[in-house]
């Protein structure tokens, strides 16, 4: 439903909006509308997101709140790539859009989460670990990206990992949680490796910090979107 609130009509480059079921972290099973925004301050080696702009569609918040009414959107899920790239985009949108706003995000940019952190409910916040992504880790900018996460209604840390996950990267993550007190979200790298045993590394995390849950991507082996 939009909000008598003006708009300056700003746009962002978007790849699909569409409904599914969110198939990871904290609310796996849940009904929501998947914004799917162009470009990342990231290049994950597993990222399954083509940076591409030529297959995303340049939109206005008016176009968007349109097709959001259409699809009766309750929740609405920010993703990417990496969403707070639109910062200015998402809080006109907010502004103008009445729901739930589900924010996944890699947990690097706290200036812009700043920006719209008080019309999230939701906060997903990527660790992205050196040992899955192939990308340097960034402890410091999770730490403070953490610290104004914590402020939404929910906030959970996620993190992809694999079998060449380190001690270092596992101290570092259960240090960023446990000093925000918010749950950790352990979902193995798809596909899985041979006689990769993803509990072994659920029970390092566990033994550190019991505020930690094992969540594969369900909406893989559902076969859905």
């Amino acid at each position: 439903m939009l909000e008598k609130t003006s708009l300056n009509n700003k746009k962002a480059h978007i790849v699909e909006i569409f409904n599914s079921i969110q198939g990871e972290g904290l609310f796996v099973g849940e009904m929501q509308t998947f914004v799917r925004f162009s470009g990342c301050n990231l290049r994950c080696a597993y990222c399954d997101t083509s940076h591409n702009k030529e297959i995303s569609k340049e939109i206005s918040v008016k176009e968007l709140t349109k097709e959001l009414e259409e699809k009766s959107a309750k929740v609405v899920s920010l993703t990417g790539g990496e969403p707070l790239l639109h910062s200015d985009f998402i809080k006109e949108l907010t502004a103008n859009f009445k729901a739930s706003y589900y924010l996944e995000t890699n947990g690097t940019l706290a200036d812009k989460l700043e920006q719209v952190i008080d019309s999230i409910d939701t906060v997903a916040m990527d660790i992205k670990l050196k040992s899955a992504t192939g990308e340097e880790n960034k402890f410091k900018e999770n730490e403070k990206f953490a610290n104004i996460a914590k402020n939404a209604k929910n906030f959970f840390i996620k993190i992809v990992f694999d079998e060449n996950i380190t001690e270092e990267e596992i101290e570092n993550c259960v240090k960023i949680a446990k000093k925000n007190n918010t749950q950790i979200i352990l979902q193995p790298k798809m596909p899985l490796a041979h006689n990769f045993e993803p509990e072994k590394i659920f029970n390092k995390f566990y033994k550190k910090y019991e505020f930690t849950r094992l969540i594969p991507q369900t909406h893989k082996f559902l076969n859905i979107r």
